[in-house]
């Protein structure tokens, strides 16, 4: 049997990924690598070329360089079967809103080919089984981004691709559409793929994150590695805060003052701070080990994008 290549063992694999409009680089030599059984968020500021790097993977636009896989298939030379495989949740869901949800899961089927079956099928998987004979004008917003997800699902789909899928919804809505992307591989199977802005996209549903800014990629790893990128910190508060700071650093610490704290990335021996703080005569009201939040190590990564 012949090896299978990193390529192709990759649901999407790009590799010095670019895109200009004019003089302009919205996408600079973005490489991608989404694994099977993932959950990939793909965050940035808006802007950032997110919504481009997605259309040139649905083969949408072009890239001026660079190379994209899908399932170790070309797009240029293979894009039929990419898109038989390949479900997408771009902005907002196209449906007819004088029809059913049924009907508009059954005009998608026809043209798809699709078994009658699978219409139960994906309205069951986003919970709208129940909902599968009402006009689609009197759904909630959330219900017509599932109702979107199920068009999307329509089919055998490996990998879907979802675009800001939780934009504009309330927070209840966000719960459900979250909790859904959450079980899509594991209880069916499809790889996801999601751009987001939005870092609780990070702490509740990825298993694997990469981080654009300024079209460029400035992170990519699994969400674990992400957490682990939130450095700690000892923060004090102490009264007489600027001769605090100058005891502390005379004593070899490396000291920041921060509004009515002091803040230091030395957080081994806390109980020697506080000893020497409180023997030369200072009141310590805190002394606490935190970690940097996670809103924090995005916004250092994507510092170039709000300069």
């Amino acid at each position: 049997m012949r090896p299978v290549s990193q390529m192709q063992a990759d649901i999407i694999h790009t590799q010095g990924v670019s895109k200009t409009f004019g003089s302009r680089a919205v996408v600079d030599n973005v490489s991608l690598k989404v694994e099977p059984g993932s959950v990939y968020a793909f965050l940035g500021p808006n802007g950032a070329g997110k919504s481009t790097t997605i259309r040139m993977l649905l083969g949408l636009l072009r890239p001026n360089s660079g190379t994209i896989s899908l399932y170790g298939l070309d797009p240029k030379t293979d894009r039929r079967d990419i898109l038989r495989r390949t479900g997408s949740l771009v902005e907002n869901p196209s449906v007819y809103p004088h029809l059913t949800a049924e009907e508009n899961l059954e005009i998608a089927r026809c043209i798809l080919g699709a078994p009658k079956s699978d219409i139960a099928r994906v309205l069951q998987i986003v919970g709208l089984g129940n909902a599968r004979q009402q006009i689609v004008r009197r759904f909630s917003l959330g219900m017509k981004q599932r109702l979107g997800l199920a068009l999307a699902m329509l089919g055998q789909r490996d990998l879907l691709i979802l675009d800001e899928p939780t934009n504009g919804l309330d927070p209840a809505g966000m719960n459900e559409m979250r909790s859904l992307i959450r079980k899509l591989p594991t209880e069916h199977g499809i790889t996801v793929f999601l751009s987001s802005h939005l870092l609780n996209e990070v702490e509740q549903v990825a298993t694997h994150v990469g981080i654009l800014s300024a079209g460029k990629m400035v992170f990519q790893g699994s969400a674990a590695e992400l957490q682990r990128k939130r450095e700690s910190r000892l923060r004090i508060r102490v009264d007489r805060l600027p001769e605090a700071a100058v005891l502390l650093a005379r004593e070899g610490w490396d000291i920041e003052v921060a509004d009515d704290s002091l803040l230091t990335s030395e957080t081994n021996d806390p109980a020697k701070i506080n000893r020497t703080l409180v023997e030369t005569g200072f009141a310590v009201h805190h002394l606490a080990v935190e970690s940097a939040s996670l809103e924090e190590v995005f916004l250092n990564m994507t510092q170039a994008e709000i300069q």
